[in-house]
């Protein structure tokens, strides 16, 4: 199992020397990866493709680009850049998104969002592998009159998907090369997510898919405080009716039950439980929410583990 951790949450804004700052730290402290989210800030992708050039061996990727207000071919064209400036170690995520950012942000109807996923992903997987593509769906077009390959975009660019309802995961497995589900905790994970994504996989004909799980988590002396703290920081998630639906089949009610928050033995006894529940990665999130003493020390916790 491979580990790693989110960076340029939109809890703390960092410039971009910064940001490579710590990946650079995260790589010394024996992380595998790190992750950026999409919001209306930073551009996602680029700022992977900053850090991965400036970070060697860092494998760094997106979690995760709405499909909604987006078009394959400008994604393809980010995330074969992306992969070409870090030597192969970026790693594509893609999402529904909510309806209301959606909406609200771009000013478009979040109608029909599993056909939506399927033709994109559809459309992007030649334009990834080849550099060329000739799709006409009922939601979009993707052609290209002429090669769409970025030189030195190799290997092809892995696909993830931030998949946990049943509809999602099985295009998913049928079309992407994992998922990055957030907030399912070890119960949902293994009686109902990785059964149904590895199920369409194996269906289609692909390999078992990564199942790159992310999880809020903390090593701390003050776990009560930090709960709190998460608390607050997850509780939109309650709001969102697909959250809820994976947090009931996690068995619990809020969304901070599931934070990882504690001592090294703690927090290491939780990480053993998302592999056995059959996570292939586990990232976690929201590490600064115990302050800079707290995410070291977590980090350091997270790089011993990868590394053992």
């Amino acid at each position: 199992m491979t580990l790693g951790v989110t960076l340029g949450s939109t809890a703390v804004q960092r410039t971009i020397d910064s940001t490579v700052e710590l990946a650079r730290e995260a790589r010394e402290a024996g992380l595998h990866s790190a992750w950026f989210g999409q919001t209306f800030a930073y551009d996602s992708p680029s700022l992977a493709a900053i850090v991965g050039r400036e970070v060697p061996g860092l494998h760094v990727g997106t979690s995760a680009i709405p499909v909604f207000g987006r078009h394959p071919l400008l994604v393809s064209s980010q995330a074969q850049t992306a992969q070409a400036a870090t030597g192969g170690r970026y790693h594509l995520g893609l999402a529904l998104g909510t309806r209301h950012l959606t909406e609200t942000g771009f000013g478009i109807p979040y109608e029909r969002p599993i056909g939506l996923l399927r033709e994109f992903l559809t459309a992007l997987r030649p334009l990834l592998e080849t550099g060329s593509a000739d799709f006409h769906g009922e939601l979009l077009t993707a052609t290209t009159p002429y090669s769409a390959a970025v030189p030195g975009a190799q290997p092809t660019v892995p696909v993830l998907v931030a998949a946990m309802g049943p509809q999602a995961l099985r295009v998913s497995g049928e079309l992407a090369d994992g998922i990055l589900p957030f907030l399912a905790g070890p119960r949902a994970l293994a009686e109902h997510i990785v059964p149904a994504v590895t199920a369409a996989a194996t269906a289609a004909g692909r390999p078992a898919p990564r199942i790159v799980a992310l999880v809020p988590g903390v090593v701390t002396a003050d776990a009560e405080a930090v709960r709190d703290a998460a608390a607050e920081a997850l509780a939109l998630y309650e709001t969102i009716p697909s959250y809820r639906r994976v947090l009931e089949l996690s068995g619990v009610t809020r969304a901070v039950d599931l934070a990882v928050i504690g001592d090294e033995e703690t927090v290491a006894a939780e990480v053993r439980r998302y592999r056995e529940a059959g996570a292939t990665e586990v990232v976690f999130t929201a590490t600064e929410l115990g302050g800079e003493d707290d995410r070291r020390r977590t980090w350091k916790l997270l790089g011993e583990l990868s590394r053992g």
